[in-house]
């Protein structure tokens, strides 16, 4: 799906994503298709299921939006740093 399906099918909800088509432009994570792993029912249960799907699956590339939102504008940062 694209994002602004994903806007039609799920009108002002947060969802859990995972990004199936994806690519970097400059600092931007750009989807180009996506799926709806989870309709979560506000931004606190939405964000500990990113983080349970995230652990569960560290080579996966999910998110946590809000169908409100216009774009998707992701921001992609790299990590310096020891772990």
């Amino acid at each position: 799906m694209r994002w602004l399906d994903v806007q039609a099918t799920y009108p002002n909800q947060w969802l859990v994503i995972e990004a199936l088509e994806a690519r970097t432009e400059g600092n931007r994570r750009i989807l180009d298709q996506i799926t709806v792993v989870e309709v979560c029912p506000d931004s606190v249960t939405a964000m500990q299921t990113y983080r349970r799907l995230h652990q569960q699956y560290p080579l996966r590339e999910f998110y946590f939006v809000h169908t409100s939102r216009v774009s998707l504008d992701i921001e992609e940062r790299r990590w310096v740093g020891i772990r």
